[in-house]
């Protein structure tokens, strides 16, 4: 009995130490919801003075990104394209197609950057944002993912 006890806590121990490494940047792709669907599914907020039924769970999530590239916005701020892995890459996919004339709304460290509609279908795995970012959120970009440039010859 005592080394079924020991070699779970030993388990236990190790699923601890292993679960990766923290990120610095987090960012959630959110899908409209039906306004419907309840608390447990669904969360309100409050999108340009009105308010907005989305998804708890996000479609896309900071573990998605593989890569990014810096743009200058001409507010003074920066817009980036993301370069999703092959799961966020499937998961935009999926959504640009089942969700269509619906709206995506992307958060990144805990606040609402955009809203971006959903007019075709996205198979090529990139988000493009616009504008918003801080350089501070570019300086934790860098810490997470890799910066994508021209390419060497």
């Amino acid at each position: 009995m005592k080394t079924v006890a020991a070699s779970a806590v030993l388990a236990l121990l190790a699923i601890s130490l292993c679960e990766g490494k923290s990120r610095h940047c987090t960012l959630r792709v959110h899908t409209e919801a039906n306004a419907n669907g309840g608390p447990v599914f669904t969360a309100q907020i409050v999108v340009s003075g009105k308010p907005v039924s989305v998804e708890k769970i996000p479609a896309i999530s900071e573990q998605d990104v593989v890569a990014f590239q810096v743009y200058p916005a001409a507010d003074g701020t920066h817009g980036v394209l993301l370069q999703l892995n092959e799961h966020g890459r499937l998961a935009l996919d999926s959504l640009s197609i089942e969700r269509r004339g619906s709206s995506l709304f992307i958060f990144v460290n805990g606040r609402p950057l955009t809203e971006l509609q959903i007019d075709r279908r996205v198979s090529d795995g990139k988000i493009y944002i616009a504008s918003g970012l801080t350089t501070n959120d570019i300086e934790l970009m860098k810490k997470d993912w890799r910066l994508l440039g021209p390419r060497k010859k």
